[in-house]
């Protein structure tokens, strides 16, 4: 099942004040960066983030899905409402992701 366009709005919105946040479509869903790094993604109409260890102190109780099958299991994000959490979220993860790879 593909994501909805206004799911990933809503998404974007919750963290607009967030500056350098993009989307981009992928086969039916979108993939978030933030500063040119993937922090996680739109899937199935669920924002999943990437299983860091920012990511699991911000979300302690934090279920782990499958994006899609064959993929890593990522860190579903439940407290859409709050954007101040979810801006704190995304910066504290910056750190522990990688370096985008260059084309």
């Amino acid at each position: 099942m593909a994501s909805s366009k206004g799911y990933l709005d809503f998404i974007m919105e919750q963290l607009s004040e967030l500056e350098e946040i993009s989307s981009r479509k992928m086969m039916g869903e979108y993939i978030i960066y933030y500063r040119g790094k993937i922090i996680g993604g739109i899937y199935d109409d669920r924002f999943l983030v990437k299983d860091t260890e920012s990511a699991r102190e911000m979300i302690p109780d934090a279920v782990r899905e499958l994006p899609y099958d064959g993929a890593k299991e990522m860190l579903l994000v439940r407290n859409l409402e709050d954007r101040d959490y979810l801006r704190r979220l995304v910066e504290a993860m910056y750190e522990d992701l990688p370096a985008p790879k260059r084309k």
